[in-house]
């Protein structure tokens, strides 16, 4: 006979209690968010690594170096003199050799060529850690659901930066050219920060559960964003903007500042024919439209930030307030290396300012989108 119950006794007392079961978003895959994230923020830092690598490549004009487009065999440097004076034959050949360095000594040839296969092996170890690291997680299931396309995804752009990579050294090995194209320097720039910007978004989305961003969603602040996105777009140009100006040298003339020789308009800014190359490689005008660039994203920029001023949430405005600090530190970085003349260390500089800012207007606008509401008791 089984017991009587009393009246206000818990049902199921001795019987431990069922959790309710998750739905989808919080099924198998969920849990491995933060092994997914840790090896994105790993890729994350190897670009911006690249970028710079590739940046001290260009400006210590080391990248028409290596005259060949080998991806495998490529890996393995010179190992004896003969294989050295192998590989400095074929750069004697070459239009930058024979119109700028010619009389180089094999010496003067190690520096400039061991820069450049830097710059390839670090391409070659970015696109090992992208497959060995998709392989084991993928072989481990800790790939979350509807991730997997994305993250192939990041592996297409790099197989394709490394094909315009070389599409763009060509360009510098014909006919007089003693330097890449500087539009072709600018789309293979712009393609590292597409990378590096996709890389940087998906760490912000796997930083948070995917339960909690569908729940951020329905808060989002859609103006800010929308802002936000124009300032990014806004960046993007003036990145590819800066392509130009180290592709052709741009930066170490018209030293002085706010005029260009004492002028607005640098001297003869259209004398090259037809017109539209003077937007290439006119340095004056081309050093002209990039400071026009940085004063169009200044204002975008600290507009950008006046409005993140007015969000209910605290990390979106220390977000705005971050991201405006950086934007004045660039912009007088950039100042500062013009009135300089471009020197390495400076350049360079400016080049990693770039990233950060880059970086910053992204996750502003992602906070936009997805906000943290800030807890009862005022904390984040």
């Amino acid at each position: 006979m089984a017991a009587t119950r009393k009246l206000f006794e818990e049902v199921g007392e001795s019987t431990p209690r069922a959790r309710p079961a998750g739905g989808m978003i919080d099924g198998p895959g969920a849990g491995s968010r933060t092994a997914v994230r840790a090896w994105l923020v790993a890729l994350f830092v190897l670009v911006v690594v690249m970028i710079a690598v590739g940046g001290l490549t260009r400006l210590t004009d080391s990248g028409l170096s290596i005259t060949e487009w080998r991806p495998v065999t490529g890996a393995i440097p010179p190992m004896s003199e003969a294989d050295w004076a192998a590989e400095f034959e074929k750069y004697r050949a070459s239009p930058q050799y024979l119109h700028q360095n010619r009389g180089m000594s094999l010496e003067e040839f190690r520096f400039i060529y061991w820069w450049e296969w830097g710059h390839r092996q670090l391409g070659r170890l970015i696109g090992l850690v992208w497959a060995a690291g998709l392989v084991a997680l993928w072989a481990t299931r800790r790939i979350p659901a509807g991730w997997t396309g994305r993250l192939l995804g990041l592996g297409v752009l790099g197989g394709a930066q490394g094909a315009i990579g070389w599409w763009m050294v060509a360009s510098g090995l014909e006919g007089e050219m003693v330097s890449v194209a500087s539009y072709r320097l600018a789309v293979h720039l712009g393609l590292a920060f597409v990378i590096l910007g996709l890389i940087a978004w998906f760490v912000y989305q796997l930083g948070r559960p995917a339960a909690a961003l569908l729940q951020a969603r329905r808060n989002r602040e859609a103006p800010l964003a929308a802002l936000a996105a124009a300032t990014a777009g806004l960046a993007f140009l003036q990145i590819l903007l800066g392509a130009l100006v180290a592709g052709i040298d741009a930066g170490r003339g018209f030293t002085d500042w706010p005029l260009m020789a004492g002028g607005f308009l640098p001297p003869d800014p259209f004398w090259i024919e037809p017109l539209w190359r003077n937007f290439f490689e006119n340095a004056g005008l081309v050093q002209f439209v990039h400071r026009m660039g940085g004063y169009l994203l200044l204002a975008a920029g600290l507009a950008l930030w006046w409005r993140s001023r007015s969000s209910p949430h605290p990390r979106t405005r220390a977000s705005g307030n971050m991201m405006a600090a950086m934007l004045l530190l660039q912009v007088g970085i950039g100042i500062v290396t013009v009135m300089h003349s471009a020197p390495l260390a400076l350049a360079l500089l400016h080049q990693l300012g770039a990233v950060a800012l880059w970086a910053m207007i992204l996750r502003l606008r992602f906070l936009a989108l997805y906000p943290v509401a800030a807890s009862v008791r005022g904390g984040p």
